[in-house]
């Protein structure tokens, strides 16, 4: 299994204003002491991958979020020229708690781009659907599926909140899938904001995000399922949060999600 870990698992963020953020250097660290060998690069400039390799790790992917929609602009000038890219289909501005509606101009751009991006990068390139972007409920990823041939990034939190069972994306489509994010979530806190009662940025202050097995994904099951179909890339532990401070402990978490996977995987 390729285990990675991610920034944002210790609060490190590209929105503005999202909470603390943590020196590289620490972040590094304390993923060599847990044991991880990997990690994705996280918000752009946070870290390069020199810095990586010299406490030991290797670069696992970038998130990578681009505008898709708009037909004056072309993503393919935003996306780095080597690497794992994993795209978020960007809505032109800061946050996820808000969103555009795309018209039938901005939905054939999108998918028309996303077919160039696959030509030019292969399974190089992921889509991730994710909140508060042009690709978030069940019918847009529905709608990716069947109209573009881009790969997915099964994240299976941001799947879940907005309203996508990712299990069943194991099942039905295993070789669209290139790249894994895995998450566990409170499926309360997560009705709270598909219903529009909390913002993303509130359920994520709320503890939407659990350590593996503490909430309501199947992530035994998921792991299983791409396991036992070939699934070769990468599995990323992520666990969106919002520090308050240096004082924050997010290791603890990520700690018990590795000990969750050590008990799935028969290794602990």
């Amino acid at each position: 299994m390729k285990l990675a870990g991610a920034p944002i698992s210790w609060g490190v963020c590209e929105v503005p204003g999202w909470g603390f953020q943590l020196e590289p250097e620490r972040v590094l660290s304390e993923m060599r002491e847990l044991g991880l060998t990997a990690t994705e690069l996280g918000p752009q400039g946070f870290l390069t991958r020199e810095l990586i390799e010299s406490y030991g790790l290797s670069l696992a992917g970038a998130f990578v979020p681009v505008v898709l929609h708009d037909p004056g602009h072309d993503p393919l000038r935003d996306l780095p020229e080597e690497g794992t890219l994993v795209l978020a289909a960007a809505t032109g501005t800061d946050g996820y708690d808000a969103r555009p509606a795309l018209d039938a101009a901005g939905w054939a751009t999108l998918l028309a781009n996303l077919d160039r991006i696959a030509a030019a990068l292969g399974s190089r390139a992921s889509l991730h659907p994710h909140v508060g972007t042009m690709i978030e409920t069940r019918d847009e990823v529905e709608r990716v599926l069947a109209d573009s041939s881009i790969p997915l990034c099964l994240d299976t939190g941001h799947l879940l909140i907005g309203g996508t069972d990712p299990a069943a994306l194991v099942t039905s489509v295993p070789s669209r899938i290139a790249h894994v994010h895995l998450k566990d979530v409170d499926a309360r806190i997560a009705g709270q904001v598909s219903g529009g009662g909390l913002s993303y940025t509130q359920a994520v202050r709320a503890g939407v995000y659990r350590p593996l097995g503490q909430g309501d994904v199947d992530v035994a099951g998921i792991v299983a399922g791409l396991d036992g179909g070939g699934y070769e890339g990468w599995f990323v532990m992520e666990q969106d949060v919002i520090l308050s401070g240096p004082e924050d402990r997010p290791m603890e978490d990520v700690r018990r999600s590795l000990a969750f996977l050590d008990g799935v995987l028969g290794t602990g």
